[in-house]
């Protein structure tokens, strides 16, 4: 990194802070993160005060550290973010174009301190590519994030592509401004780690994806606080890759409107070697849902249709819910194609409640293709599990309980081999 010198250089080159109706310093604040390449690297310091910018490129070993007090403002302008589509190709091709910040084939890249980036969404309207991404790095090595708050993005709030080494910790993510404003998308990356985070999203808060044929492998999520529009900690929607060797721990979820967890593979794929622990989480639409489904979208147009996907080797443990909401929570393999090996653990979940007999006769259609969520099937027939096609579950120490009077049963079991239930309830099996 850059000696004191050069940092101290750095911040006086960026200290006079950008009036309120300012033009936007793109290219003072670009120049003096290239000549940070340019000289090996360092830090490019974003003093106190309101800065105003376009896209700006991160460059290898260039820090960019934003003071206390500062704020790094982006343009409500679209002119003032080029397209930087990027030259790894996957389904998120069909997403965006643009970032505020903007990293490729870049190394030791990172972005500290305990300044705001701020992307202005509510100024953007309109489809995906008209709205920018604020922050997006795309086959990075060794990425740093930490401590910043990062507010109102127009779109996700961040992407990391095929990324290797990726740390994020002490981050405060606040964006529900706009719609798919994802607190983080983790996409065909390894070596992750992500901790003591604070997410508040209109979409889902921290959400792994494969939108190519590689994985997302070797993730470690844990001590964060989540709440969202949408689903709280999710392994999809796309799934091309699939996820491998992935640990969530030590978080609490809250005002959830979807899932609380949420484990999918629909296009292809397969999800090996999860483990989620010591969760809890209040007012959830539901607390897990886990769906193994055939939507058999390709990564890229004219590549082959992807078979079924697997998912298999997942086990929640230490997991706590109150005040579920209605639905229940399913877990749905295909017909032919079984989730596999799934243990469920020290689990105990309060749903609201209220379902009637007719609920409780009804049987769910299989839709392979739909969008995986967790209402995809209605009102379940079951108020606390569904489990259909699955080869290999134990209930260990499970505790379902419904807040108000209900006429289904807290377990159904369909079509489930090698069903093994201890201390829990009776599992009524059809």
């Amino acid at each position: 990194m850059a000696s004191l010198d050069r940092r101290n250089f750095l911040a006086l080159a960026a200290a006079a802070p950008a009036a309120p109706a300012a033009r936007p310093r793109t290219t003072e604040l670009q120049k003096m993160i290239d000549a940070c390449a340019v000289h090996g690297g360092g830090t490019v310091v974003i003093p106190p005060g309101r800065h105003v910018t376009g896209t700006l490129r991160l460059r290898s070993n260039v820090r960019l550290w934003l003071d206390a007090g500062a704020v790094l403002e982006g343009s409500r302008d679209l002119a003032n973010y080029p397209v930087l589509p990027g030259s790894f190709r996957g389904y998120t091709d069909n997403y965006t174009d643009k970032s505020l910040i903007f990293a490729e084939d870049a190394a030791q890249v990172s972005i500290e301190g305990r300044g705001t980036i701020d992307g202005q969404g509510a100024a953007f309207k309109g489809p995906y590519k008209v709205r920018p991404y604020m922050i997006r790095m795309i086959r990075c090595r060794n990425v740093a994030i930490t401590d910043v708050t990062i507010r109102d993005s127009p779109m996700w709030v961040q992407h990391y592509l095929a990324c290797e080494g990726v740390a994020i910790r002490g981050i405060t993510v606040h964006s529900r401004v706009n719609a798919n404003n994802d607190g983080i998308d983790i996409d065909c990356s390894s070596r992750v780690r992500i901790s003591d985070c604070d997410i508040s999203s209109g979409d889902d808060a921290i959400v792994l994806k494969s939108t190519a044929n590689l994985p997302c492998r070797d993730v470690a999520v844990t001590n964060c606080v989540l709440s969202t529009a949408c689903n709280a900690f999710k392994l999809g929607t796309e799934t091309n890759g699939g996820f491998e060797d992935i640990v969530m721990s030590n978080c609490t979820i809250h005002d959830t409107a979807l899932s609380g967890i949420a484990l999918e593979i629909v296009d292809g794929g397969t999800m090996d070697r999860v483990a989620i622990s010591n969760v809890t989480m209040r007012n959830v639409g539901a607390p897990l849902f886990v769906r193994l489904g055939d939507r058999a979208r390709p990564p890229v147009d004219g590549a082959p249709r992807p078979p079924v996907g697997r998912i298999r080797n997942l086990t929640v443990r230490g997991v706590h819910a109150a005040n579920g909401g209605r639905t229940g929570c399913a877990v749905a393999g295909l017909p032919g194609h079984p989730i596999e090996n799934l243990t469920l653990e020290d689990i105990r979940l309060e749903f609201a409640g209220g379902g009637s007999a007719a609920d409780a006769s009804s049987v769910p259609e299989e839709l392979p293709a739909k969008y995986p969520e967790f209402k995809m099937f209605g009102t379940l027939p079951a108020f606390g599990l569904y489990c259909r096609h699955v080869r290999g579950l134990r209930l260990r120490d499970v505790e379902l309980d419904a807040s108000q009077p209900e006429a289904r049963p807290p377990l159904i079991c369909e079509d489930v081999e090698g069903l093994s239930v201890e201390h829990g309830p009776a599992a009524a099996v059809r």
